[in-house]
């Protein structure tokens, strides 16, 4: 279980949206699926810095600048690199997150160089299941994405997604391939459904749930955090902050890459109702 009642926060930006074409069956991102959400190539870089004001304000301890696709390309990299270079500048004391797939070392590098904290990658679910939710790539990509961040020397943050119709013992199996990682952060996801998604609902239950938070503090105790993400709200419901009692200690503070989450000032009251404190120091350890 967490120790103390520190909670660190981390606020998402969605930089490139809906552009992917991978075939993973759990991403409205995929353009396979034609869901209905935001589509834009790029983000304005103004609007990226007044995010990370915005999650500034809100608290937040990380700022993650996320786009759709399988991996860097030569201009992702570039509009990357821009809007990491145009946060830094204005001194927030933000933990900076690139989550842009697949990535080479060279890649990771030259991010690093830019200004990037840490890398988030996360393998999603087991390597035996893999196939099941995704053609289109491969699991051991992923895995040695993760690699690669570690070669570098960038802080990595690696988790995945649970109820997608895998079983328990492939729940463990990627909790394992994880924890062999050894991440600074874990990101723990609970599917959300869409209409347009091949996946119909999400197959586990609350308690299911809570179980596999306290699972993974056990399996990953080396991890500065495990962070509850994307699914909270649903997943949880009125009971969402009793991931605190089960090994959480860091959740997703504001909307998610194509779904809504609660208000920052909701969330906040709440947790300094319950005695909970959060952190609004430079996360570098």
């Amino acid at each position: 279980m967490s120790d103390n009642k520190t909670i660190f926060l981390c606020a998402i930006c969605n930089i490139e949206s809906g552009t992917c074409n991978e075939d993973c069956k759990f991403c409205t991102q995929s353009v396979k699926y034609k869901a209905d959400i935001q589509r834009y190539k790029r983000k304005e870089i103004d609007q990226i810095v007044e995010e990370a004001k915005k999650a500034k304000q809100n608290h937040a301890n990380g700022f993650c600048l996320v786009t759709a696709g399988k991996g860097l390309t030569q201009k992702r990299l570039e509009f990357v690199c821009e809007a990491v270079r145009a946060v830094k500048k204005e001194n927030l004391g933000l933990v900076l997150i690139a989550c842009n797939g697949t990535a080479t070392v060279e890649q990771l590098e030259i991010l690093k160089e830019a200004g990037i904290d840490a890398y988030n990658h996360n393998l999603e679910t087991a390597r035996d299941f893999y196939p099941t939710i995704c053609t289109t790539h491969t699991w051991d990509e992923r895995y040695e994405t993760c690699k690669n961040v570690k070669q570098v020397g960038l802080r990595l943050i690696c988790g995945g997604i649970f109820g997608m119709g895998e079983t328990q013992e492939q729940r463990v199996s990627m909790l394992e391939s994880i924890a062999s990682l050894d991440p600074m952060n874990v990101p723990l996801n609970f599917f959300h459904p869409n209409e347009a998604l091949p996946l119909v609902k999400n197959t586990i239950n609350r308690e299911q749930a809570f179980e596999l938070i306290t699972l993974a503090r056990k399996m990953i105790p080396n991890a500065r955090k495990i962070m509850v993400a994307g699914g909270r709200e649903l997943m949880f419901g009125e009971e969402e902050y009793k991931i605190f009692e089960k090994g959480a200690n860091a959740f997703v503070i504001g909307n998610y890459l194509t779904t809504q989450g609660k208000t920052p000032k909701d969330d906040i009251e709440a947790l300094e109702k319950l005695g909970f404190s959060i952190t609004r120091e430079f996360d570098n350890k």
